[in-house]
């Protein structure tokens, strides 16, 4: 990894907590949903979100 600034850092931080946020919310809403095609829309979302994060994260620890 190379060296990221101090604001750099921060917003990969903020990224990260937005996904997971974002991850978070949209499993919620998929609990009320009934139709399978926006259950499948809302997988789809939250797997992304959860992917970035994961990603950042991978990121920041090499």
């Amino acid at each position: 990894m190379s060296d990221l600034t101090k604001l750099e850092l921060q917003n990969i931080r903020k990224i990260i907590l937005e996904n997971e946020n974002k991850y978070q919310k949209v499993n919620s809403y998929l609990s009320q949903v009934k139709d399978v095609q926006i259950q499948q829309l809302f997988n789809n979302i939250a797997q992304d979100s959860l992917n970035v994060k994961q990603q950042l994260i991978s990121y920041l620890n090499n």
